[in-house]
């Protein structure tokens, strides 16, 4: 089954927020500022999902229905946030990212960091 995520680019995300927020004449209360506070509360209530509760194999929370459908929701506010910003500050995501991607290639080379969780500071030559 192909999924929407293999169909859908980026630009039809960001067309379809910006869609959805000028119907509503919203643009005037998106202040960048705003956004970045929107977008750290919506990831706040993504975490809140997983808040007090144990680590549970990956199989099994991805059978819950009840905690799957939360993370949708909170997930989906997480990129809305994050696509309306980039849409606001006319940033490409994509360049973006890969931008990012490159800066952690040289942070974190291939035969330092698989399969160790420390921050760059802390990996040490071999």
């Amino acid at each position: 089954m192909v999924s929407k995520d293999e169909k859908t680019n980026v630009q039809v995300l960001k067309d379809l927020i910006k869609k959805f927020v000028k119907e509503r004449d919203w643009e005037k209360f998106h202040h960048p500022k705003e956004l970045a506070t929107c977008l750290s509360i919506e990831a706040s209530e993504l975490l809140e999902v997983f808040l007090w509760k144990d680590k549970e194999p990956l199989e099994e929370t991805k059978k819950n229905e009840k905690i799957m459908s939360k993370i949708r929701e909170e997930l989906a506010d997480v990129f809305i946030c994050a696509l309306n910003l980039a849409n606001r500050l006319d940033l490409d995501v994509s360049e973006i990212v890969e931008e990012k991607l490159k800066i952690a290639k040289e942070k974190y080379p291939v035969e330092l960091a698989r399969g160790n969780a420390k921050k760059y500071t802390e990996l040490k030559e071999k």
